[in-house]
């Protein structure tokens, strides 16, 4: 089903599964704009930590175990927003599982899965479990910001219940730009705008990683993507919400932490965005941030 967006694609899986006061299980932290869909609904939010490997699927189990029953889980396994880590192979087989023997559905947001800088990528969780799984993307990271589309693809009887959202809320996405794309990908473009973009991001989230190694102050720690936009920096103690307000008079941009989370963690995290800054400006952007630490 082509949608306007990958958030449409949300909004229309929430639109057709969620009462209110339904379980939705999420990433701590992770896409403001997923928490703000589910919220719109009423859903209960279910956050379920990360580490370097992604989702903490154990955690999850435990969680499951003692009774907790989500309709849904919201996942973005691949180069995550805002934390840009990704769910290990070992992980995306045993969530898969859970959802299974639990009786969830699986929302796989794979938005930054195109834009990975190696040469290999993990199954999708689509891939794994269609019987279980709708997967929503876009193509605004990919192909051009303002041709709103994206994607969702599931399970036969769940792609029929979206179509229907989706016709009684705009009838379908532009056609023109449904038309641009289909030509885009025709031509064999898309394909060699996919290999110069991982290119850029590569080499842009490289010298991120470079800058913050060498300017941040003892303490602080971020990941190290491979893939996407974005690292994730903890700065412990600090309050990065009044931090986001001092970068910006020294004129760096950086997103606080808490705006992340559904349960008002996140007070000393920042995501760091790469993909519209200029290659030449992200070492003075670290150095001012870090000027701000000491």
């Amino acid at each position: 089903m082509i949608t306007s967006g990958g958030i449409e694609a949300l909004e229309l899986i929430c639109k057709t599964f969620l009462d209110s006061g339904d379980a939705v299980v999420v990433e701590g932290p992770t896409y403001l704009g997923a928490i703000m869909a589910f919220r719109g609904y009423d859903a209960e939010l279910v956050t379920v930590p990360m580490d370097e490997e992604g989702l903490r699927v154990d955690e999850l189990a435990g969680q499951l175990a003692a009774g907790l029953r989500p309709k849904l889980l919201y996942t973005i396994p691949d180069h995550q927003n805002p934390a840009g880590v990704s769910l290990s192979a070992e992980r995306r087989e045993a969530l898969v599982e859970l959802a299974r023997r639990y009786g969830f559905v699986i929302v796989e947001d794979v938005a930054y899965r195109e834009l990975h800088f190696g040469e290999d990528t993990l199954p999708s969780l689509w891939s794994l479990a269609p019987d279980t799984v709708v997967q929503a993307g876009t193509t605004s990271k990919t192909f051009l910001p303002g041709v709103r589309l994206g994607w969702a693809a599931g399970p036969a009887e769940i792609a029929t219940q979206l179509v229907s959202a989706k016709q009684n809320t705009d009838q379908c996405a532009g056609a023109l730009g449904q038309r641009m794309l289909e030509e885009y990908i025709r031509r064999g473009w898309i394909d060699e705008q996919l290999v110069q973009s991982r290119a850029l991001y590569r080499r842009k989230g490289e010298r991120l990683l470079a800058a913050l190694e060498r300017s941040m102050p003892a303490g602080t720690s971020w990941t190290r993507t491979a893939g996407g936009f974005y690292s994730w920096l903890t700065i412990p103690g600090c309050d990065t919400t009044a931090l986001t307000a001092r970068a910006a008079e020294a004129g760096v941009g950086i997103v606080p932490g808490a705006l992340f989370y559904a349960d008002g963690r996140g007070g000393e995290n920042v995501r760091l965005s790469f993909s519209m800054v200029e290659e030449s400006l992200i070492d003075e952007g670290v150095e001012r941030l870090a000027s701000l630490l000491g």
